[in-house]
């Protein structure tokens, strides 16, 4: 543990608080879908707000983080956090991605090559049917993500798809989610079934 603290203080130090959590976001690949309830996995402490990631940042180690249902331990100061720290860890949409009564942890769905560097799409089964997507950037420019509702086993061709970030509900979408991601951030999606889907799987 002395160990891993060093390479964290480092990596913060220097401004690649990124870089440690990503490592840290790697480890959970081949264990996550292992999380659940009785067992959570437990990627470490949050570190919004300490510094070493740019907003971007840290919107996406949150929003991951939540995805994988790991304890959302708060490692910042509280008395000087920052208007921007508060709304990311108060965002009550992504706090609910955590909270879900399913407790079924977010997976790595793929990981791709792009012109400007690694991009990958997270998936987290949530109760009633719906979904949390992650799309997440890794690379050094804006790169356009899509992934298709067959990708995500999503039961039809229409979606209902909200932001949780920008808190704006995008409507309807069909066939496929598509976005462009700038460097080093997510797009946070929830998708629920259409009232057409619902009414059809309630006859």
């Amino acid at each position: 543990f002395q160990a891993e603290d060093g390479i964290r203080d480092f990596c913060l130090s220097r401004g690649l608080g990124d870089v440690y959590k990503r490592q840290i976001l790697d480890r959970q690949v081949e264990i996550s879908h292992l999380g659940g309830p009785g067992g959570w996995n437990d990627p470490d402490m949050l570190e919004v707000g300490n510094g070493g990631m740019t907003t971007s940042e840290y919107e996406a180690h949150f929003a991951l983080w939540a995805l994988l249902k790991s304890p959302l331990l708060i490692g910042c100061d509280l008395t000087t956090m920052t208007e921007d720290t508060k709304r990311i860890l108060m965002n009550e949409e992504i706090i609910e991605l955590n909270q879900d009564d399913l407790g079924k942890s977010g997976v790595r769905l793929w990981q791709r090559q792009g012109e400007h560097g690694l991009y990958e799409v997270w998936v987290g089964e949530l109760s009633g049917n719906e979904l949390g997507v992650i799309m997440f950037n890794r690379g050094e420019e804006t790169t356009q993500i899509t992934v298709s509702y067959e990708e995500l086993k999503w039961n039809g061709q229409h979606a209902n798809v909200r932001d949780l970030y920008a808190r704006q509900d995008l409507g309807l979408v069909a066939g496929e989610l598509r976005f462009d991601v700038p460097s080093h951030s997510v797009k946070v999606l929830r998708v629920s079934q259409s009232h057409k889907q619902k009414s059809a799987r309630s006859q």
